[in-house]
């Protein structure tokens, strides 16, 4: 590492802190005494991202930053969340173990990240994401974020009656059983 001031290659280090992903560490150059802050952090290997159309680009953490800025714009999240979920999703990401990931597997992480972050966010990045193009599965979407159980359980039968909106109470008689009456003579 040089000197910024006089690219001299002797430094000491006065202060070393850890970041959420890296050391910020306070450098002295031991010939002009002057001080500087050098930055260490992991370089992971490069992620390539697959396109729609086969294309590959290598992965963006400024491009994946923007796009959740934008579904997040206006609304009242913590300072430092947006960075932190972009971390998450990233860390999920090159959990993956892969060098190459397709576009809408890095779509559809970001959509279940921002389903449990932000609902409102969640919807307008599903709204570019999926690009919606009639009114009606806009609002199924929508739907099936109001009420996720009925998403989930399409195929499950209701407990609820069919038109009542009622639940049915259990019946008082089981089924294939008789209920036996004591004997008075057997005691």
């Amino acid at each position: 590492m040089r000197c910024p001031h006089c690219s001299h290659s002797q430094s000491k280090v006065i202060d070393s802190r850890e970041t959420v992903d890296s050391i910020r560490r306070r450098r002295e150059c031991t010939y002009c005494d002057r001080r500087y802050t050098t930055y260490e952090w992991v370089q992971s290997n490069s992620l390539q991202v697959v396109k729609r159309d086969e294309r590959r680009e290598e992965f963006s953490t400024d491009k994946l930053r923007v796009s959740i800025l934008k579904a997040c714009t206006k609304r009242p999240l913590p300072t430092g969340s947006i960075d932190k979920l972009v971390g998450e999703i990233e860390g999920d990401l090159y959990a993956l173990g892969l060098s190459e990931v397709p576009s809408h597997t890095i779509g559809e992480t970001v959509m279940e990240r921002l389903r449990e972050f932000d609902r409102v966010a969640y919807i307008r990045y599903a709204s570019v994401y999926r690009d919606f193009q009639d009114i009606q599965t806009f609002r199924q979407e929508i739907d099936a974020l109001l009420d996720p159980e009925a998403s989930e359980s399409v195929n499950q039968l209701s407990f609820l009656g069919s038109d009542t909106g009622v639940i049915k109470a259990p019946s008082s008689e089981r089924r294939g059983r008789r209920t036996r009456q004591a004997d008075p003579g057997k005691g």
